[in-house]
C-alpha cells in the first residue's frame, strides 16, 4: 500500500457548558463546513456536547449510541464522510470522558474512553477500559483523548501503534488561567513534543483538537480554553496549529499523509531501538 494524502479538517469550535442543543448544532455545522471543503475526516474537541468536566454531565449525559452520537452520525452520513467527536457517555451508573469514530455511513467504528484522567476529573469521570483501532479504506485510525498524549502517558500512544494505527486522532480540551499570556508563555509544546516523539517513531500523524470558550463550571471555572489545535506530520514535524484563544473558532483544512506500517509485532521494539527509543 503506497502513502495516501487526504485532506483532514481540525474542528476547532467554541463549546459551551451545559448547553448541549446548541454544542451539537455547532458540531453539526463543522461537520457540514468540513465536508464542503472536501475533507474526508474532521475531528472535533473533547466533551464536546457538554463540556469538560462540567456538572451538567450528571444530568444530560447520555449513552452511545444515543441521541447525541446519532445527530453527529446523520451529519456524518449526509456529508459523506468520517468524523472524530469527544463525548460525554452514560453507562449504567457511570460517566465516561469518551470519544467516537464515524464512518461515511454514520456507522460507530470505536468507541475510546479516556484512560489518563485529571485527578480533578475523577469524582465525575471513570477511568476509561479499553483501547482500539479501526481499519478504514483511509488507513488504520487509533483515537485517544487529550491527557491520553501527556509525556508521561505516552505508552497508550504507543499501545495503539502496535495495534496498527496509521494516525491518531485525539479530540482535546485545552485550558490555561483567565490572565494566560501567549507572548510571554507560548502555548502547545508539551503537545508538540509528546506528539512529535509518536510521530516521528512510528510514522503516524497525530492531530489534537481542542474547543475554545470560558469555563463556566467545574473544577477549572474561570479559566479558559484557547484553541491551538495542532497536526503533527509523519517525521514529527508540525503541519498546522490553529489561532490561540477563547474565541478563536475555526475549521483548518490539512493534508496528511498516510503510509503503511512496515514492521509489526516483534520487529517493533528493534525499529524504535534504531531511532534511539530505550523505553519498554
Amino acid at each position: 500500500m503506497p502513502n495516501t494524502t487526504i485532506p483532514l479538517a481540525m474542528a476547532q469550535m467554541l463549546v459551551e457548558g451545559g448547553k448541549l442543543d446548541e454544542n451539537l448544532s455547532r458540531a453539526v455545522e463543522m461537520i457540514q463546513r468540513a465536508a464542503a471543503e472536501g475533507c474526508r475526516i474532521v475531528v472535533l474537541p473533547e466533551c464536546l456536547d457538554l463540556g469538560w468536566t462540567h456538572p451538567s454531565a450528571r444530568r444530560l449525559a447520555e449513552p452511545i449510541p444515543g441521541a447525541a452520537s446519532d445527530r453527529l452520525a446523520r451529519a456524518a452520513r449526509e456529508g459523506g464522510i468520517y468524523v472524530v467527536a469527544g463525548l460525554t457517555e452514560r453507562a449504567g451508573d457511570r460517566l465516561f470522558n469518551a470519544a467516537v469514530l464515524l464512518d461515511p455511513e454514520g456507522q460507530i467504528l470505536l468507541v475510546h474512553r479516556k484512560i489518563n484522567v485529571l485527578d480533578i476529573a475523577q469524582d465525575l469521570y471513570a477511568t476509561g477500559d479499553r483501547l482500539s483501532v479501526a481499519r478504514t479504506p483511509l488507513g488504520t485510525i487509533g483515537v485517544n483523548i487529550c491527557a491520553d498524549n501527556f509525556p508521561d502517558s505516552l505508552c497508550l500512544g504507543h499501545a495503539l501503534a502496535r495495534m496498527g494505527a496509521q494516525v491518531l486522532l485525539s479530540p482535546s480540551a485545552w485550558a490555561v488561567d483567565a490572565d494566560h499570556d501567549p507572548v510571554a508563555q507560548p502555548y502547545g509544546g508539551l503537545w508538540r513534543d509528546a506528539y512529535s516523539t509518536l510521530a516521528r517513531l512510528y510514522e503516524m500523524p497525530v492531530v489534537g483538537v481542542s474547543n475554545v470558550g470560558r469555563i463556566a463550571a467545574g473544577p477549572w471555572q474561570g479559566r479558559k480554553c484557547i484553541g491551538c489545535s495542532l497536526a503533527i506530520g509523519r517525521s514529527g514535524q508540525t503541519l498546522a496549529q490553529g489561532p490561540y484563544g477563547d474565541t478563536a473558532e475555526a475549521l483548518l483544512v490539512v493534508p496528511i499523509e498516510i503510509g503503511p506500517r512496515r514492521v509489526t509485532g516483534t520487529e517493533i521494539a528493534p525499529m524504535l531501538r534504531s531511532k534511539g527509543y530505550e523505553g519498554p
